[in-house]
């Protein structure tokens, strides 16, 4: 998977453009600022868009290329992002140390996302807010359908809303939605697809 992301992001061009995702543009805009994690950030447009808003922001990937795309365009925009290399179990985040999290587009492997979900709770501070936008399962016939939409083409790492309430049991949802999306998204999310979105916070207990 390093290799596929690696050469993915090794062009000039950025994969998935410089603007930030626009459900995550409008949700943060409501938060009050903090520390932020944006885990498999891949080339960094929504983590340089936290921090030109004034947020802490901290993000990891596995590529090393998209850490490289991300320094340059917080460069340009004069502002800094915290910015690791490798996989989640490989970082030293603390417990409780992040305000907010934002889970934009990020599709961990099937046998392993659940897990990966359990260990990002525990860096989410109690009262901390999760923002997320992923391929549903219903988006495998979308991307089937149309490659250029993007998105896994494995059901086991797509997400479906029971799943997620069962990673996410000690958030109250304030917002939750599975639906059909026009994505513009860059070279890699271009058209029609079938996405969960919702924002959480987890639970002061």
């Amino acid at each position: 998977m390093k290799e596929k992301w690696d050469e993915r992001y090794s062009h000039p061009e950025y994969a998935y453009g410089q603007l930030p995702n626009r459900f995550l543009e409008e949700k943060l805009a409501k938060l009050p600022m903090g520390t932020i994690l944006f885990p498999a950030e891949g080339e960094g447009r929504n983590a340089v868009y936290a921090a030109k808003l004034g947020w802490q922001v901290s993000a990891f990937d596995i590529s090393s290329e998209g850490q490289k795309k991300a320094k340059l365009l917080a460069d340009k925009h004069s502002v800094s992002v915290a910015y690791s290399v490798g996989e989640l179990s490989s970082m030293h985040y603390l417990e409780n140390s992040f305000d907010a999290i934002a889970l934009i587009y990020a599709h961990f492997p099937g046998n392993i996302k659940s897990d990966c979900h359990k260990k990002l709770v525990s860096l989410l501070s109690p009262g901390g807010s999760l923002i997320f936008e992923a391929f549903s399962k219903k988006h495998l016939a979308y991307v089937t359908q149309n490659e250029k939409v993007g998105g896994p083409k494995d059901l086991a790492t797509l997400f479906s809303i029971e799943e997620l309430m069962v990673d996410f049991n000690d958030f109250d949802f304030e917002e939750l939605s599975e639906q059909e999306i026009e994505l513009n998204e860059g070279q890699y999310h271009i058209g029609l697809g079938h996405v969960i979105r919702f924002v959480a916070k987890k639970k002061l207990i």
